[in-house]
Formats: C-alpha cells, sequence, structure tokens
C-alpha cells in the first residue's frame, strides 16, 4: 500500500510539472487536485519539499521583488522560495503516473493517480481502473457478507451506517464502469 507521505510527493511533484510555485500557491492546488476534505496543513508539505528537494527531485529558487516577474503572484515584500521539479523529478513522476499496481488501486493512491491521468498511457489508466473496480468488488462482497451476519446482533443505526457504507461503495463502482466503458471508447 502507498504511504501517505509518497502520494503527496508524487502529487506534489505532478503539479510542478504545470511551472515553479511557491509553497502557498502549491497548497492550494494540492487542495483542488486531492480534495478539499482532505487536510493538507504546512507541517506535512514543507517536510514533504525538503524531503524532494533531499532526493534531487525539486529544488528552489529565491525570488525577490525584482524578479518577480519569473514567479507566480503573491502579495508581499520579502523574498520568497519558489519550487521547480528537475528532470529527475519529471522523469520519476512519468514512472510513477504510468506504473499500474495494487498501490494504485487502494483510497489514497487511486485518488492520486485520478488526479492525474492526463499525463498517464491510456492502457495504464485503463488497467488502473480495472485494478480499482476489483478492489471495490471485493470490498462489496465483504460488506455484504458483514451486514447478513450482523443483522440479528447490530442496532438499527448501526446497520443502517454499514448499508450507507455499501451504497457508497456500489456507487463508486458504477462510475468506474462508466469510466472503463468510455476508455475503452476512446481507445477506439
Amino acid at each position: 500500500m502507498a504511504k501517505r507521505h509518497d502520494v503527496l510527493e508524487f502529487a506534489v511533484l505532478g503539479i510542478l510539472g504545470n511551472g515553479p510555485l511557491h509553497g502557498y500557491e502549491l497548497r492550494k492546488q494540492l487542495t483542488d487536485v486531492l480534495g478539499a476534505f482532505r487536510a493538507l496543513s504546512y507541517g506535512s508539505l514543507y517536510p514533504c519539499l525538503r524531503r524532494l528537494q533531499t532526493k534531487g527531485l525539486i529544488e528552489d529558487v529565491t525570488i525577490t521583488p525584482a524578479t518577480e516577474s519569473a514567479a507566480p503572484p503573491l502579495s508581499g515584500r520579502r523574498a520568497r522560495v519558489v519550487y521547480a521539479i528537475t528532470g529527475d523529478g519529471k522523469e520519476l513522476f512519468a514512472e510513477w503516473a504510468n506504473q499500474p499496481g495494487p498501490e494504485a488501486w487502494e483510497d489514497e493512491g487511486f485518488a492520486a493517480h485520478l488526479a492525474f491521468f492526463s499525463r498517464t498511457e491510456a492502457k495504464v489508466r485503463l488497467r488502473i481502473l480495472e485494478g480499482r473496480r476489483s478492489k471495490l468488488e471485493e470490498r462489496i462482497s465483504t460488506l455484504r457478507e458483514s451486514l447478513t451476519r450482523a443483522r440479528e446482533r447490530r442496532d438499527a443505526y448501526t446497520l443502517r451506517l454499514q448499508e450507507h457504507g455499501l451504497d457508497g461503495v456500489e456507487r463508486e463502482v458504477r462510475w468506474l464502469n462508466e469510466l472503463i466503458d468510455q476508455e475503452r471508447g476512446d481507445g477506439r
């Protein structure tokens, strides 16, 4: 399973692949890409940026008011750091984006892969979607068995909560089926 900080690192590389950004704008775009309901603090972003710098995957460029036209807008007069992806970072991101496998089917990994599907090869996109669907179909089977066994032992509210969870997974499978059909149609 992909670790949460690994997923964040690849999301950062994916966003910086569009051009250099300062931390504030990077965090804003990460929230847009990964979802507003996923908490992303500066306390997780800046350690991630340091790890990526240490690995040589990103670099920072200090921008002063005199060279500000080269940087994304941000108010203030002090010098600031703008992060840019390196060639090694671009290569690693492309490798990750085009690598199907179990980590791409898990909740965290799937969301990040899906956010960057436009940079993923068609056959890999299809494999990731099919893998995710298979994973969720297993989850549906497990949830249904659990509901069947628990009907006599659970109170009505707990059962409703479990039914709600099952409904959400079934809805995602239907959505994945639509994406898979669309992906197969686009490839013809």
